[in-house]
């Protein structure tokens, strides 16, 4: 995954949908539903040129289909306008983002921070968390890199001690065994 400061990315579009120049596009937030909300976007490149800007646009429809959503911009009303879009993201600035409740955290953030466990006497590193895998359960699963190699992580609520995202940090007190499970 590549660095996408300062933007938050809401979807990835695939292809045209429709006649008109909507596009489907892959789903990348918990909060599709906030598209209602939303009417100024940002159409860009995961890696763009750096004399290539994101392209400001206004979201005239949306709705959700077959896992994904369709997007309609002003100014895209054809096939062929909705086939040059193809590839692009489609954000926010960073600090248009929901805000969450604490101990929550965007995936994003979450990715590059240092994983701690502070159930022993002394704080053991884990390694650093390079992904996370949402749909393992009722509790995402943080994929570790560590010296041992892979380690899965539940990011459950009852684990988590303290979330310092500013100093790229998770403390969290795993249960005994938990990380040699993958040895």
């Amino acid at each position: 995954m590549t660095e996408r400061e300062p933007w938050t990315w809401l979807a990835r579009i695939r292809r045209p949908q429709g006649r008109r120049g909507e596009v489907f596009a892959d789903i990348l937030t918990d909060f599709p539903e906030k598209f209602a909300e939303r009417k100024r976007l940002w159409l860009l490149r995961e890696v763009a040129p750096a004399d290539q800007a994101p392209r400001e646009v206004e979201l005239i429809a949306h709705w959700l289909h077959k896992g994904g959503v369709v997007l309609h911009f002003a100014g895209v009303d054809s096939i062929s306008a909705a086939e040059t879009l193809a590839g692009l993201g489609v954000a926010i600035p960073r600090e248009q983002r929901v805000q969450l409740a604490e101990g929550e955290a965007y995936i994003g953030d979450l990715i590059g921070c240092a994983l701690i466990d502070v159930a022993g006497a002394e704080p053991v590193s884990v390694g650093t968390i390079y992904d996370v895998y949402r749909d393992a359960g009722p509790a995402p699963l943080l994929i570790v890199r560590s010296t041992r190699g892979e380690v899965l992580v539940p990011y459950a609520k009852s684990y988590l001690r303290k979330l310092d995202i500013e100093n790229k940090r998770v403390e969290m007190a795993l249960p005994e065994g938990l990380v040699d499970l993958n040895s």
